[in-house]
């Protein structure tokens, strides 16, 4: 756990990862001969509740640790951290970088990952005799950091201890089945939508160096709470969106000068935030209609272009296939590109010539 005696009077005012608050951290733990550091993968929230669990079994344990946040915007350096001092390094989320290969130290680094890119780095990772690499592409990395502390937390007499009491165990355990169904790119559980948009309000707080009351609230979190508060929002946008395309004029758009068919479209100059929602409206109202596509395409004034986005709530339409065409992208449902005023015109013209 990151104590305050590591850290300076100052540090709730300093705001970056690689800050004078945390090498002064680095540099109190070492002069105490803290064994244990731990770094954690930031933003990530699958890092931030590895950090909480390393926190607890530290705690658990009476064992002297320093918990930091390690971003890839702003790396500490293998020269910050001082490995060769610590006896044991975690990283929380992430691989170790090449620099941490380089180096010849007895500080055993013990890394936990989940994704696709990070296997295949383990090759060059494992040269490192020291080194443990932990990546299972079909488990998050919050999900095995967990079970890994878990295996670990006994007392001095053998006996087991719970990570979590049981008020805590079954709330955390099903925000982790959540944040496994975002970082695997499932999303298959109910509300999965709803539950990320209320967790990413989470994202500022899970920095232990600025908010120290960090593992506190992610205790504390909720997913039922957070698909309540997504949820609430969605259907907020979507009343929203109801009454500007009640104000708004809806007309045909001939998708690729009709190359692609014809949908409904609506310029949404100043409600561009809503074009989400918008677009799937205008999608069931083209389907209502009789049109060849059940798209909505909403258009409107993006940095000095003009930017249209297609929506479709037909599985069987891929509104991709015109973006792409057009330069842009994105899904079967959901795309986007930047299209000329002419091009545009020629589209939306009742009698296009």
């Amino acid at each position: 756990m990151i104590s305050r005696r590591f850290l300076p009077a100052t540090y709730k005012l300093r705001r970056s990862f690689r800050s004078d608050a945390a090498l002064e951290a680095i540099t109190n733990a070492l002069e105490e001969k803290v064994p244990n550091l731990i770094l954690y993968n930031y933003p990530s929230f699958s890092g931030a509740f590895s950090a909480l669990f390393a926190h607890l079994h530290h705690s658990r344990l009476r064992l002297p640790s320093l918990i930091l946040p390690f971003s890839s915007v702003v790396p500490f350096s293998v020269k910050d951290l001082s490995l060769e001092r610590f006896e044991r390094c975690y990283l929380l989320d992430f691989v170790a970088p090449k620099d941490f290969t380089a180096i010849t130290t007895d500080c055993e680094v013990i890394c936990f990952d989940h994704r696709k890119s990070a296997a295949l780095e383990i090759g060059l990772v494992k040269k490192r005799v020291n080194v443990k690499v932990n990546v299972d592409v079909d488990k998050s990395s919050s999900k095995a950091v967990y079970e890994y502390f878990s295996s670990k937390l006994t007392s001095s007499e053998g006996e087991s201890l719970s990570l979590l009491d049981d008020g805590d165990r079954i709330r955390v355990e099903s925000v982790l089945d959540y944040i496994e169904d975002i970082d695997l790119r499932r999303w298959r559980l109910p509300d999965i939508k709803a539950f990320s948009f209320g967790l990413k309000e989470w994202r500022s707080r899970v920095n232990c160096i600025t908010n120290p009351n960090m593992y506190e609230q992610l205790l504390r979190i909720s997913s039922e709470d957070l698909i309540a508060y997504g949820n609430s929002y969605f259907s907020n946008r979507l009343v929203d969106a109801k009454r500007v395309l009640k104000q708004n004029k809806v007309f045909k758009i001939r998708l690729g000068r009709g190359f692609y068919g014809e949908c409904l479209g609506m310029r949404a100059d100043g409600n561009h935030e809503l074009s989400d929602e918008l677009g799937k409206l205008l999608s069931l109202q083209s389907a209502a209609a009789g049109l060849s596509r059940p798209i909505g395409a909403v258009t409107f004034m993006q940095r000095n272009n003009l930017k249209m986005c297609l929506r479709s709530t037909d599985d069987t339409t891929d509104t991709s296939e015109v973006a792409k065409a057009y330069g842009g992208g994105g899904t079967c449902c959901s795309s986007s590109f930047i299209i000329r005023m002419d091009e545009y015109n020629q589209w939306s013209a009742v009698n296009p010539t």
